[in-house]
């Protein structure tokens, strides 16, 4: 008679938090601007500030942007000032930096605002691989936030996870 498979993981304490569920849709855009400035590297003020009076700002209605620079131009804070206070009726989050650090500023926001009480003293696994950019530092971020009430901490699944923190019983 063939023993009974018994599928412990399914049977265990076991949480597992897959930081793709909390992906937010929109669309993600990098606004460069660099076709603003004066051959790509100088900025005008006049011309610069008609570039923005005339620019259409709607078309950003719902995405997330990050502001960007692509040229070894030197830019002063007003003018990414400027670019976001016109963004900022549509877009749902600004940043400058590229898509990375905009995806990054996304998780930092949402891992903040997460609940996870419900995760106390609880064996938690971080999962890895998502077909969506979640940023490394999301990882990190949750990790940091985990640690002072999880049991303890892995990454991975559950069938092959690795152990990064366990904490010291009382």
């Amino acid at each position: 008679m063939a023993e009974e498979i018994i599928n412990r993981v399914a049977n265990s304490k076991l949480v597992t938090i897959d930081l793709e569920d909390f992906y937010p849709e929109g669309k993600r855009s990098v606004f460069d601007i660099k076709d603003w400035l004066y051959e790509g590297l100088i900025l005008k003020e006049k011309e610069f500030r008609q570039f923005a009076k005339d620019h259409n700002w709607e078309q950003y209605q719902d995405h997330y942007v990050a502001l960007c620079c692509s040229t070894d131009a030197i830019i002063p804070a007003w003018a990414y000032m400027l670019i976001s206070l016109n963004l900022q009726p549509h877009a749902k989050k600004i940043v400058i930096g590229d898509l990375i650090t905009l995806e990054t500023s996304i998780y930092q926001d949402i891992i903040d605002r997460l609940d996870v009480s419900s995760f106390k003293d609880k064996p938690v696994i971080i999962k890895g691989c998502s077909k969506k950019p979640v940023p490394e530092n999301a990882y990190i971020f949750l990790s940091q936030k985990l640690k002072p009430i999880a049991r303890s901490i892995m990454y991975g699944e559950a069938c092959s996870s690795v152990p990064l923190f366990k904490s010291i019983k009382k």
